[in-house]
């Protein structure tokens, strides 16, 4: 951590001034989003500005999540569509500094809305936090990524992503999981994919990735998952996330509103009707699911402890339930 608060003092006094450096470097608290770190540009006693720093791993192939980079023309491009995203103050694809790709943002005021345990702040608003989430979501889909972001990312083959999230569920060590897995996965397999508009979509839609102040949406976070593809995969996400039956009770988000609501306020924001909303919920419920038999045997091994995911195992039943019986309907 010092070696990594040393390289952002030798940034800022090269970008801000010889006279500038860097104080209260540290991870970011909220969420759990990889390598992010927060610090202070200071000259003098002065604060002048405050920074998140995103790094890509090291050794690791910049592909989807990991190439930290490909943000930066993202969110450059939803800032000049007004879409609210924290403003990039420089990234860079090469390794010069910090040894890996980065993407530098201004930390903006404000907090996220953890669903399983909102801080104080957000009590009495917490189910109107999640409708504005939900209307949120409408501008980024509205967003012209044709005009403003051609050549970014070709759209996703969404039947070859289940495909591939089917094969990572032959890697959990649980049989009771698998089995409920494939069997999500063969209903997923045999009946057509629901219709949906292609645009931008973020990937982890949720009000844990939504900067709020004062009640208010002053930005939207962590687009490491996002990319061109189905956009009703979000509200889905967005459902999944706050849908009581998708979760076992102890681990359930808070002062949810009925998801039905949360589609609703989508809807109306998007000025139109989706049928197919309740399929892209439930394969949204199967990714989940997917991701937690993973992240379990991972932390379980001590490959990638983070003992969050042993407090979500109970709950895989249940996503792939919930799948399961949105499929049938």
């Amino acid at each position: 951590m010092s070696e990594l608060s040393d390289e952002a003092g030798r940034f800022v006094r090269a970008h801000w001034g010889a006279d500038c450096g860097v104080a209260d470097f540290g991870p970011m608290e909220d969420g759990h989003a990889g390598l992010s770190f927060g610090f202070s540009v200071t000259r003098g006693t002065e604060t002048i500005e405050r920074v998140v720093l995103r790094l890509a791993p090291k050794g690791v192939r910049r592909s989807g999540n990991t190439d930290v980079y490909r943000q930066a023309p993202l969110l450059r491009a939803l800032g000049r569509a007004e879409v609210p995203v924290p403003p990039v103050l420089h990234a860079q694809s090469t390794e010069d500094w910090f040894g890996t790709p980065f993407v530098m943002t201004r930390l903006l005021p404000g907090r996220t809305m953890i669903i399983w345990e909102p801080a104080p702040e957000f009590d009495g608003i917490v189910g109107e936090c999640w409708l504005k989430s939900a209307r949120a979501l409408a501008q980024i889909h509205r967003f012209d990524w044709r005009a403003d972001l051609a050549d970014w990312e070709a759209p996703r083959d969404m039947r070859a992503e289940i495909d591939r999230w089917s094969g990572i569920l032959e890697r959990t060590d649980d049989e009771d999981w698998k089995a409920l897995g494939r069997r999500v996965a063969a209903m997923l397999a045999e009946r057509p994919m629901a219709e949906s508009p292609v645009g931008l979509f973020h990937g982890d839609f949720q009000p844990g990735n939504v900067l709020f102040e004062n009640g208010e949406i002053r930005a939207i976070l962590d687009w490491e998952l996002s990319g061109i593809g189905p956009q009703l995969l979000d509200i889905g996400w967005l459902m999944m996330m706050g849908d009581p039956e998708a979760w076992d009770p102890v681990w359930g988000a808070k002062g949810v509103p009925p998801v039905g609501e949360l589609a609703d306020a989508y809807q109306d924001a998007m000025g139109a009707r989706f049928d197919g909303i309740p399929y892209w919920e439930a394969l949204s419920c199967f990714i989940f699911g997917v991701i937690s038999c993973l992240n379990v045997k991972l932390h379980r091994t001590g490959r990638r402890p983070d003992p969050m995911w042993d407090e979500i195992a109970s709950s895989v039943p249940y996503l792939f339930g919930r799948a399961e019986r949105l499929l049938s309907n």
